[in-house]
């Protein structure tokens, strides 16, 4: 549920745009990211503060596509969040000595802390390079792919890294003794 709650704004932003266009999709987003982070608020009693972190990008990003009228601006949105994301990691690692990988997955899953810190590098560098990616398609391609990129490339790229850091993960995981009877 809470995949198809965050996936949502996407994929209103793709429809809209593939019927509309850029600066309707966007509108379209902003609102949509509003009222999921409402529905989180007021149904579910909580949001995660990169749902909030999410919501500033957008209304800022997406406010100023629609202000200046230039589509840039929200072109940049999707390098922004995958920055900050890399970026809290980096700092939560190196200045607070936190691991926000481990704490997100440790209770569902036992790792040594050194598997946790190599997660954690890696979704840093996943998110780094995610960025970068975003802004090269979007200047060296049309909208369209650019939008394209953003719903079936971006999220498949996602999922590869998903399943290649599961691969991973199950290296140490081990299996927890059965009763005998």
């Amino acid at each position: 549920m809470k995949l198809l709650i965050d996936f949502f704004p996407i994929a209103l932003f793709f429809a809209v745009f593939k019927l509309w266009g850029i600066y309707p999709a966007t509108a379209v987003a902003i609102v949509a990211t509003i009222v999921q982070i409402a529905y989180l608020r007021f149904k579910l009693g909580k949001v995660e503060p990169m749902q909030w972190v999410s919501l500033g990008v957008i209304v800022l990003f997406g406010g100023a596509t629609l202000l200046a009228q230039d589509e840039n601006f929200i072109k940049w949105k999707p390098t922004v969040l995958y920055w900050l994301m890399g970026a809290a990691l980096l700092v939560g690692q190196l200045v607070l000595r936190k691991n926000f990988i481990k704490s997100l997955m440790g209770g569902q899953v036992q790792l040594p802390d050194h598997a946790w810190n190599t997660l954690n590098w890696a979704w840093s560098g996943f998110f780094a390079a995610m960025g970068g990616l975003n802004l090269w398609i979007a200047y060296h391609f049309d909208t369209d792919t650019w939008v394209n990129f953003k719903m079936f490339g971006g999220l498949g790229l996602m999922l590869l890294f998903i399943l290649v850091q599961a691969v991973y993960m199950s290296r140490f995981m081990q299996e927890k003794p059965q009763d005998s009877q």
